[in-house]
């Protein structure tokens, strides 16, 4: 006998069918995106449109790879959208396992203040942002990109919420009454625990960093240092565009989200699911 909430089998396969056709629209750009790597500029800009290329070509990859010099700026997006998610997650941890599990003068009043930053935009603190790093010497230094990102609101937000609820007190108490100090209790019990949600987390500031094109493109000025988002703007020009070398490095940075997404997919799914439902 079929369950109150089971649906009958018919349903089942008229839902799958729909999101099977769902995920195929969903990936008809991303399939006009590659196939459109093989095409000449003329074909890309052409009337009437075409899906796949008539004449395939690899002058744009050879354009990537050769004279554009991709691998260097993919190498400096990827150092820095590591260097950020390590920082910017181990801080949220430590401070939202502070906020979760301690009681101390103002906490109420501070935590309150870092929930506000969340609903303030990030233009709107970018001037003032900007002008501390110049007037730090930081400008033109990957330093400017990194130290913002150390701490981040959101990050506290969520690993406080998640380990007040994942983490038991009795836990923590046991260690510290086996002698365990607080630098043990934290990475040893508390990283482990949080590891669901230490997974989504990294993909949501390994995301934003991957991405992020305005901040690093105002406090860089040498080429040699721009992150992958900022490079590709260099392929825009005023009257003349290599469209089929820009989607090729469009490409490329779509691949290592895919990765990370592929490799953290299940622990982000339980760890978002776990921050609603204890």
């Amino acid at each position: 006998m079929r369950k109150p909430n089971q649906l009958s089998k018919p349903a089942e396969l008229i839902i799958y069918i729909l999101l099977i056709v769902a995920a195929l629209i969903a990936t008809i750009p991303f399939i006009w995106l590659i196939a459109s790597t093989f095409k000449t500029n003329f074909e890309i800009v052409g009337v009437p449109a075409t899906f796949f290329p008539n004449e395939i070509t690899f002058d744009h990859y050879q354009y990537i790879v050769g004279k554009f010099k991709i691998f260097s700026y993919f190498f400096n997006s990827l150092f820095l959208a590591i260097i950020r998610t390590t920082a910017g997650v181990y801080t949220s941890v430590y401070l939202g396992y502070i906020f979760a599990k301690f009681e101390f003068t103002f906490k109420k009043a501070i935590y309150s203040m870092i929930v506000f930053t969340m609903t303030v935009p990030a233009l709107v603190t970018m001037i003032p942002t900007y002008d501390m790093a110049n007037k730090a010497n930081l400008i033109d230094s990957w330093w400017a990109i990194i130290l913002p990102s150390v701490v981040v609101s959101f990050g506290i937000f969520m690993m406080r919420m998640y380990i007040t609820k994942s983490v038991p007190n009795p836990l923590i108490d046991a260690a510290k009454i086996d002698g365990a100090g607080q630098f043990f209790i934290f990475h040893k019990i508390v990283l482990p625990l949080s590891v669901n949600m230490i997974s989504a987390l990294s993909i949501f500031i390994f995301l934003g960093s991957w991405n992020d094109f305005l901040w690093p493109y105002l406090v860089l000025n040498n080429q040699k240092k721009f992150p992958l988002s900022v490079a590709l703007q260099m392929m825009v020009g005023q009257n003349n565009t290599n469209y089929g070398a820009l989607f090729v490095a469009t490409l490329l940075t779509i691949v290592p989200i895919l990765i990370v997404y592929w490799i953290l997919q299940n622990k982000l799914i339980e760890g978002v699911s776990m921050t609603g439902i204890k």
